[in-house]
């Protein structure tokens, strides 16, 4: 159960999604009417949904580096009591199989192949069957009005996971957690 829980964290950060060569799909909702520029400070759930076990894992860790590093970059400060932004993260990994069919195409000549040229065979038609096994990710991001205890952003990263991912989960996360912030709403706002 430990070993499972611990390949699953690893993948899942792994996951974190730097996917396809195209990179990882990433999107977000935020609330109607809110002033995210009325938000000072920002903390994280007592307990993150990646911490299914009872204890923090390596990879909460690396998530609460991950987000502490970009919501200090936008102004936020970091808060162990009363904060007004609590944050949540959670990933999931999964087995996927594609099936994929190529036609082709082949001539036989069997019984008259000593007919070539001009009396060739008729060509066959099948088709080539592919199998590919892969895993695929989604990370969650959730800011939470921590007074109101309501959900005002949300930012989704899924994607395809490489080997490089699962090799540096640590540097994975911090991609994809970069990659989420790119649409948190004061993004543009905030100055390098």
């Amino acid at each position: 159960m430990m070993k499972k829980l611990s390949i699953a964290a690893v993948a899942l950060a792994a996951l974190i999604l730097t996917g396809c060569a195209t990179g990882p799909k990433v999107r977000s909702d935020s609330a109607a009417n809110v002033n995210f520029s009325t938000y000072r400070t920002f903390g994280f759930m007592p307990e993150p949904a990646t911490d299914k076990a009872g204890y923090a894992t390596l990879v909460t860790q690396h998530f609460k580096d991950a987000i502490t590093a970009e919501m200090t970059a936008l102004g936020y400060q970091y808060s162990d009591a009363n904060a007004d932004l609590l944050v949540n993260f959670n990933s999931n990994v999964e087995n996927r199989t594609d099936v994929r069919s190529t036609p082709s195409a082949s001539i036989h000549y069997g019984y008259y192949s000593y007919r070539h040229g001009i009396y060739a065979g008729f060509p066959l038609i099948s088709n080539d069957i592919d199998t590919v096994r892969y895993k695929y990710g989604t990370v969650n991001i959730d800011v939470v009005d921590a007074a109101k205890k309501q959900l005002i952003w949300e930012g989704i990263s899924e994607g395809t996971l490489k080997k490089a991912d699962l090799q540096n989960p640590k540097q994975a996360i911090a991609n994809v957690v970069g990659l989420i912030f790119q649409q948190y709403p004061t993004r543009q706002t905030v100055k390098p």
